[in-house]
């Protein structure tokens, strides 16, 4: 078979070609985490760094997806198998855990909301944007880098104030993924109570995920849920309730 039936194929079939793509990504990430850095980085925050490069040499405006032989990676990377995905991690709490954290993973929610967008808001001001929107938009990036760009497209945001938000979320999401095996023990991270408590400070979804996954996989499903509860109110109060208080401020 000549290379370009071989291309035809693999286009044709662009979301199976988009899961094998990131399932091999993967593989050889996992590999590079356990061989060369003995598990001190997490899989999954080499392979978003791999992703990010791998967006950053194609160019274009979806990165990735503009080579044919990738485009399926648009429709992977959608909001309907993001939103999916998010939701499945629930799918391992056991409620009668979920219901003695309430109170704090509550708590943990609106402080870690609350922390995240006044330390975004307070950079973006230091880097001299001083209209509330710009500051709302990276304020909300700094919160998860899918709370930014909703609150930016929401508020009319310009683009460049958007991808800031999504890099201050992606540091933070990496951030979250490294150094959470690291601390975990100093921080007593080691029973549902706490991943949820801290599921609901850091919020980001996939930086909770990982972390959690590299600490102890039993852990995941609970600092998920809050982590995804945080993204819900993050999308809520962000283009709203902080926009509000920012526009009186500023």
């Amino acid at each position: 078979m000549s290379a370009a039936a071989v291309e035809q194929v693999l286009v044709r079939n662009g979301l199976l070609t988009a899961f094998a793509a990131v399932g091999l990504t993967m593989a050889l990430s996992y590999w590079v985490s356990a061989r060369l850095t003995r598990g001190r980085i997490h899989g999954s925050a080499i392979a978003i760094l791999a992703g990010l490069a791998c967006a950053a040499l194609a160019g274009g405006k979806q990165g990735a997806a503009d080579i044919p032989v990738l485009s399926g990676l648009g429709l992977m990377g959608g909001a309907m198998l993001r939103d999916l995905a998010i939701v499945a991690t629930a799918f391992g709490v056991r409620l009668e855990e979920f219901m003695r954290g309430g109170l704090a993973g509550a708590v943990a929610l609106l402080v870690g909301l609350t922390v995240s967008f006044a330390a975004g808001g307070a950079v973006a001001i230091a880097f001299g944007h001083t209209d509330a929107v710009s500051v709302t938009t990276i304020g909300a990036g700094a919160a998860t880098y899918i709370v930014g760009p909703v609150t930016g497209a929401a508020l009319g945001a310009s683009s460049e104030v958007i991808a800031l938000s999504i890099a201050a979320g992606l540091v933070k999401a990496v951030s979250v993924m490294v150094l959470t095996p690291m601390l975990a023990r100093h921080v007593g991270l080691d029973n549902p109570r706490s991943a949820m408590v801290f599921g609901g400070l850091m919020g980001t979804n996939s930086g909770v995920m990982a972390g959690l996954a590299a600490t102890d996989p039993k852990l995941v499903p609970y600092g998920a849920m809050t982590a995804t509860f945080y993204t819900g109110l993050g999308c809520l109060l962000g283009p709203s309730l902080f926009h509000a208080i920012l526009k009186a401020l500023l």
